[in-house]
């Protein structure tokens, strides 16, 4: 090597790596610092801070839902005929005959059941196109119109998903809140491999994702359980959370488990497990997000829907997945007999676990738009859950796993406005969970079939490219879609 000397700049790592005018400084980022070397060598490479502070988008005003089935997530608490009042972005009163405030504009959701806004634990999907980040993404609207308030992506490109999270959380984007990994630690020999054989090597990798944006990483395929140990403890040293994927491998899944990573992300390979696996998981923190969109085994989740129901009719998919998208995926459909759908048996085990107090929730792994989230509490209620247990998976469960508890997953004072109004009650058909009518996100609170802001303020979102001048989408087969929720 002594004719290419190589010299480290940065223990850390960096981005945009390139040259000054005159070729004797080079200069790279890392996060929201600027960093610059000497050509020379000679002295160790310097920063300055070059980011800036941006007010998180908070809105101003009362809203009052009245007369609607509150479905709490504080226990089993079930309000009926209850109101939720909200001032600005937060939660300030729930129950029945409370006080409204007289400058609070009254939505009366009167035979409607009020959940909390739901929350994907494990969600992939398009955050940018060839690095541009899209003014109005209609991902994001069709998961917001579902319901999906907050997601987690244990896996995406940090520039991109970093970036939208924060102009969302500044209100410059409308959708759900985005946590992420940004992108994975990879074992495997790959474009994203990182190579982990001590401390130093981990905290380097935890310490760039941080700087990018990251709560949680992804420990993905590293094959030695000392690698995945060495993460975890630097994960402590950072602060963060580590969401492992055992890539269909019991036995590593099991000691992921005993190491205590925050999740095992996507179902266990074997279909059925025992009271040892149950006495095991149970007493640790670890939580488990199955993924039942594509449980391993055999047939998945998102095959058994598109078998059983027309997707591509859905009244709200339908308005926000370009028809070129929805179509091809979701026409010509394959079957099978129910037993040959291995998912079910995938979430028979997760009940199981659930019920012997494994912290299970959502994951529709980016699975069609937002109608994902409403397959996993559906399959999770066909493999024995209650739709109350169902619910809890898809709001304080999640919440509980990643630390958002305090201000999200349940609908209490003091708690982030984040609700779903439904015309229905999923706490007697899990199927009537995706009849959504409104859904409120950070306090304001949009009409579900358009998107439009309803209150505090009234505001026409801009329409789609597939869409008309009139912001509706072209009917299927020449007939107007009727709203309602997707039938058998």
């Amino acid at each position: 090597m002594d004719a290419l000397p190589v010299r480290q700049l940065d223990v850390n790592a960096g981005s945009g790596l390139h040259w000054s005018g005159d070729s004797k400084k080079l200069h790279f980022t890392l996060g929201d610092e600027l960093f610059t070397a000497n050509a020379e060598g000679k002295d160790k490479a310097t920063s300055q801070k070059i980011g800036f502070e941006q007010a998180s988008d908070k809105p101003a005003g009362k809203i009052a839902l009245t007369g609607a089935r509150i479905v709490t997530m504080k226990g089993d608490e079930v309000i009926e005929g209850g109101t939720v009042v909200v001032d600005g972005n937060r939660i300030v009163a729930v129950g029945q005959d409370i006080a409204i405030p007289l400058d609070a504009k009254r939505i009366d959701a009167s035979g409607k059941t009020i959940v909390p806004g739901f929350i994907d634990a494990h969600w992939h999907g398009a955050m940018n196109d060839g690095g541009l980040i899209p003014q109005q993404s209609w991902i994001n609207l069709a998961s917001l119109a579902f319901g999906v308030t907050t997601l987690h992506d244990p896996s995406n490109h940090s520039a991109s998903i970093f970036t939208q999270s924060e102009m969302q959380r500044a209100g410059l984007v409308l959708g759900p809140r985005i946590y992420s990994t940004g992108t994975i630690l990879y074992g495997a020999k790959t474009p994203y491999t990182s190579n982990v054989n001590s401390l130093d090597d981990a905290l380097t990798h935890l310490n760039r994702q941080k700087a990018e944006g990251a709560i949680s990483v992804k420990s993905y395929q590293q094959p030695r359980r000392d690698q995945r140990q060495q993460i975890l403890e630097a994960a402590r040293r950072t602060g963060m959370m580590v969401v492992p994927e055992g890539g269909s491998l019991f036995q590593m899944n099991m000691g992921m488990v005993v190491d205590g990573h925050t999740t095992v992300e996507h179902a266990l390979p074997l279909a059925e497990v025992w009271d040892d696996v149950k006495q095991l998981w149970s007493q640790t923190a670890v939580g488990y997000t199955p993924t039942l969109n594509v449980g391993y085994g055999g047939l998945d989740g998102e095959h058994y829907w598109y078998a059983r129901t027309e997707v591509w009719k859905h009244p709200l998919l339908s308005r926000y997945v370009p028809r070129s998208v929805l179509e091809p995926r979701a026409v010509r459909r394959e079957t099978a007999p129910e037993e040959d759908f291995n998912v079910l048996r995938v979430a028979r085990t997760a009940t199981a676990l659930s019920r012997a107090g494994v912290n299970t929730s959502i994951g529709a792994h980016g699975q069609r738009e937002g109608l994902g989230a409403h397959w996993e509490m559906w399959m999770f209620v066909l493999g024995g859950m209650t739709p109350m247990e169902a619910l809890r998976t898809a709001s304080i469960n999640p919440a509980r796993n990643f630390g958002f508890d305090k201000d999200l997953g349940s609908i209490e004072p003091g708690k982030l406005a984040d609700l779903v109004v439904i015309d229905g009650n999923p706490l007697t058909d899990i199927r009537q969970s995706d009849r959504i009518v409104q859904v409120m996100q950070n306090g304001r609170l949009f009409d579900a079939m358009t998107m439009n802001q309803i209150a505090p303020v009234a505001k026409v979102r801009k329409p789609l490219f597939f869409e008309g001048a009139d912001g509706q989408t072209m009917p299927i087969d020449g007939e107007a879609l009727e709203s309602g929720h997707l039938g058998d």
